[in-house]
């Protein structure tokens, strides 16, 4: 979870000075309870300004990965899995607290969603998308994207700009001829027709028009691997921008609100 020996045992003294001032008659599963101490020390830990990383020394051998057959010296053997465990400990460095708390305890520990999210203070749901959003991290399908994807990237990103710059010619040059904005049934319910007037919203100088000024709130994400935009409100997705992109033009922008949906979709803010 930590990364440090040391950090470890800090860990493992304030987990042990909570439990000596508690009262655990009334606890039913003193397993389950002491993991959630431990991952809630473990999280305040990660969450701390400068914190301390263990370092390698120049001669420390785990520098170099060495490629070792199966079979071979154990030593050499051990030296390897040290040298794994540093690499995982980098990727795991990449993460947020509550993502790296959520992978570590779920897919390292298989401790139940309905656990983790009491830990990290998330619904079940939410703390499923912090594993999958950490498990695609750290296999690596966040970065090198494909050239097509990270062109949509820049374009989502321009269009967003444009809107809060209240820039229209902007706007107008992202967006197709026949670009549209759609809402589902929860945006609605949240008083977006009020907002954008009516649904769907057709023609590129509607569009512009509507956008003009606004998205302020947006923040770049992707959503189910695609470029996107969302609202977060109290660390909670709310509303989802989902862009429809052809041809280096923008063809539509759909609005989802719908709880279901979106704490299925697998959501990457930076």
């Amino acid at each position: 979870m930590l990364g440090s020996a040391t950090e470890s045992d800090d860990a493992l003294q304030e987990t042990w000075l909570r439990i000596s001032r508690a009262d655990i008659d009334g606890v039913a599963n003193l397993d389950g309870w002491l993991t959630t101490i431990v991952a809630r020390v473990c999280l305040d830990a990660l969450k701390r300004p400068g914190r301390r990383h263990e370092k390698l020394t120049s001669d420390d051998p785990r520098h170099d990965v060495p490629s070792i057959a199966p079979g071979e010296r154990p030593e050499e053997e051990a030296m390897l899995a040290d040298s794994l465990g540093v690499a995982l400990r980098l990727l795991l460095d990449s993460l947020q607290p509550a993502e790296r708390v959520a992978y570590v305890l779920h897919d390292m520990f298989d401790v139940p969603f309905d656990d983790i999210g009491a830990i990290v203070e998330r619904t079940p749901e939410a703390a499923r998308q912090l594993a999958s959003r950490a498990r695609r991290r750290v296999r690596g399908l966040s970065d090198g994207r494909d050239v097509v994807t990270q062109r949509h990237d820049e374009l989502v990103r321009a269009f967003l700009a444009a809107s809060r710059a209240g820039n229209f010619s902007a706007l107008l040059a992202l967006l197709d001829p026949e670009a549209k904005v759609r809402a589902d049934g929860a945006v609605l319910a949240m008083g977006g027709a009020a907002y954008f007037a009516e649904f769907p919203i057709e023609g590129a100088a509607a569009v512009a028009r509507t956008f003009t000024g606004r998205a302020r709130a947006a923040l770049p994400a992707f959503i189910d691997g695609r470029p996107g935009a969302v609202w977060v409100h109290e660390r909670e997705a709310r509303v989802a921008f989902q862009f429809t992109i052809a041809g280096d033009r923008i063809t539509a922008i759909d609005l989802v609100a719908d709880r279901d949906t979106l704490a299925h979709a697998i959501i990457e803010r930076e």
